[in-house]
């Protein structure tokens, strides 16, 4: 049987894998059904489904020697069948289900660990949605692949044409053949980090001037800003960084894209700056709400992307991390959202001035403690690199169908670990924003109230910046979405 050996940080995040903390992320797809649709469109759809067998990589990947975690070099065995009704799985709410009831059932889901004597992913077809609708949910292990791949191939299972049947889930979708890059092209990530900095030592002396240059600006802005640019380990101590638990807690959010283009063009930032100004005031609100608001403020650890284009389809992990500050020690929303975009500019605009092996350094320096935290036990007792992981991921641009039935949110749903017991992911579908808060159940009490307050936070940022607009969006959302919107999702 063929067999792949795991790079050193995919087998990271199989060590730190525990019952209280499993490591996997995923997504929550919702699905409006055509007023024509046979009423077991969703039955009809699973039975297409595992007609399947045959599936190809990362979802044929299992881990040898039997699902062990703690081998030092582990192996993918490549499957050529998996058992399609075991990791597509149907299942039902009581008709009819709401918001609220779909995130209970999409916060128990992501509690439970993933079998590792299987390939590590599960899918699960949810039915009896209100107003016609069903969802889609799918975790799988961040050792197999990152978020930004793999919802990419999540959305290749899906069709730009509303009357395509037959199209094959996104286990049964070949991957696309990829150009082979020169080494000048390749910017490393986390997941090349170590690898290159023990095989490639003369490129990684020859940028150490540049890596040291990054690290004296960054300390040099901090005492001329006083703080306003978010640095790693200068985090406040805070309830999201201790100790978790096993179960989990999942709220949503849905918002208009086009909307916050709008915003960020008023405010003369960029709509990343929304995303997390939003996070931001809603963070301030919600720990002030439970008293727990540091004096200090909280920071953000933003993933940044550094696989290339033409490389969504490959297994495991590339990415780096950018820290910025959230100021949620700022009351004001405008001066709020002021110092969050000088933070990011700062960040980005360093680096982008790394080389390939300095970016090496910089994430080994900025991610190493924290990975090794995790593997020794210490994460959730220590001083974190960072407060709170924000994401805001990519998404299709264009409406998409399963069976006919539209797609109308792609709410992101990612994992928590000892000293992060927040994740806040947005995930980018057609002109929408998909926000889900995922934490610790134990840790973060009522954790819809964050994403109610998240939206207090954009209505502040309405308020000031926004203008009304005579034109539609590019692209109207349908009833749910917009009195979803409206209503502000809450779930879990």
């Amino acid at each position: 049987m063929e067999t792949k050996r795991l790079n050193l940080v995919d087998t990271a995040w199989l060590n730190v894998e525990t019952d209280r903390a499993p490591m996997h992320v995923g997504g929550l797809l919702t699905f409006r059904m055509p007023a024509d649709a046979p009423a077991d469109l969703p039955r009809r759809i699973v039975e297409h489904y595992h007609s399947f067998t045959r599936a190809y990589s990362p979802w044929n990947h299992r881990l040898r020697s039997g699902g062990r975690l703690s081998n030092v070099t582990p192996e993918w065995e490549l499957l050529d069948e998996i058992d399609v009704e075991y990791h597509f799985r149907h299942s039902a709410l009581p008709a009819p289900g709401g918001e609220r009831e779909l995130g209970e059932l999409a916060s128990r889901l992501h509690s439970h660990p993933l079998d590792f004597r299987r390939p590590p992913w599960e899918a699960y077809l949810i039915e009896g949605l209100e107003d016609n609708r069903f969802a889609m949910y799918l975790k799988v292990h961040h050792s197999l692949i990152d978020g930004v791949a793999g919802m990419k191939l999540l959305a290749r299972a899906l069709s730009d044409d509303a009357g395509d049947t037959t199209r094959p889930p996104f286990w049964a979708i070949e991957p696309r053949r990829r150009r082979r890059r020169p080494p000048s092209e390749v910017r490393p990530g986390l997941y090349r980090a170590v690898a290159e900095l023990v095989g490639d030592a003369r490129d990684q002396v020859s940028s150490l001037p540049g890596f040291g240059g990054i690290v004296r600006d960054m300390l040099n802005a901090a005492r001329r800003k006083g703080g306003s640019v978010g640095l790693p380990f200068s985090s406040a101590s805070s309830i999201l960084n201790g100790r978790i638990e096993a179960q989990r807690r999942y709220a949503t959010q849905l918002y208009s894209l086009s909307e916050f283009r709008a915003l960020a063009k008023s405010a003369h930032v960029t709509v990343n700056d929304i995303v997390l100004a939003v996070c931001g005031g809603g963070l301030r609100r919600y720990l002030k709400d439970i008293g727990e608001l540091p004096a200090k403020p909280l920071t953000a650890g933003i993933p940044v992307s550094v696989r290339p284009a033409d490389d969504d389809e490959a297994s495991g992990n590339a990415l780096t991390f950018i820290v910025a500050n959230l100021a949620t020690d700022i009351d004001d929303p405008a001066e709020r959202l002021a110092a969050i975009a000088q933070s990011t500019r700062h960040a980005k605009y360093n680096l982008g001035k790394l080389s390939a092996a300095a970016i090496t350094q910089y994430t080994v320096a900025l991610m190493a403690p924290y990975v090794l935290s995790l593997v020794s036990g210490m994460a959730g007792r220590t001083r974190p690199v960072f407060n709170v992981t924000v994401s805001n991921l990519p998404g299709p641009e264009g409406p998409l169908f399963i069976h006919g039935a539209e797609m109308e949110a792609f709410y992101p749903t990612s994992l928590v670990t000892h000293g992060q017991a927040l994740n806040i992911t947005v995930h980018g579908y057609a002109d929408t924003l998909g926000f889900g808060f995922m934490g610790c159940r134990e840790t973060l009490p009522s954790l819809q109230r964050l994403a109610v307050f998240a939206g207090e936070s954009l209505d502040e940022l309405r308020a000031l910046y926004g203008e009304p607009r005579d034109e539609p969006s590019s692209r109207p959302a349908s009833d749910t979405a917009r009195k979803s919107t409206a209503r502000r999702r809450k779930s879990g």
